[in-house]
């Protein structure tokens, strides 16, 4: 990994590689294969695995979600890089930066989280064993990715960097 002082080691990997990843592969699972059908029947576990036909305006609402998770993938991905390609030097100004995207991406975690629990059903959302890798990617690695958010904000695990008060030199 290339130096980036404000997401070092850890953060770097999550925040650069795995979390991309993890968003931009629904997208592609819900355009190409298995599809957006595929992609709705996972929203809510179920045993059964009957797939209906979805509607046209069902089908295009998926592949605007999907478009969601794509763009959140390429905006984690490319303005991180660019933070860390285009200020090398100004460490107090990819901190502001990287604090900006992280805060607001923390902000969607909950909201993200939440909205995911209180559209499942009371049986399934009480009993995460129940639940399938749609659900847990949701709920469960969206709540670790703001754990970790969360972390970096506090300064766990990595050096901080501000700007000297005003009116002194550095």
């Amino acid at each position: 990994m290339s130096d980036f002082p404000a997401l070092p080691s850890f953060y770097q990997l999550l925040f650069l590689y795995l979390e991309p990843i993890s968003t931009i592969s629904p997208a592609i699972l819900a355009w190409i294969f298995p599809g957006a059908t595929w992609f709705h029947s996972e929203l809510i576990p179920t045993q059964s695995t009957s797939s209906t036909l979805l509607d046209a305006r069902t089908t295009m609402a998926i592949w605007q979600l999907a478009n969601c998770y794509f763009l959140l993938g390429l905006i984690s991905s490319l303005v991180f890089r660019a933070v860390r390609d285009a200020l090398p030097h100004d460490l107090v100004a990819q901190e502001k930066i990287v604090r900006a995207s992280l805060t607001a991406l923390a902000i969607a975690d909950v909201s993200h989280v939440g909205l995911s629990l209180i559209g499942l059903p009371s049986e399934i959302r009480t009993n995460p064993s129940t639940w399938n890798p749609m659900t847990h990617g949701n709920v469960t690695f969206t709540t670790f990715l703001f754990i970790v958010r969360v972390a970096w904000l506090l300064g766990i695990g990595r050096k901080t960097y501000t700007a000297p008060p005003k009116g002194k030199k550095s």
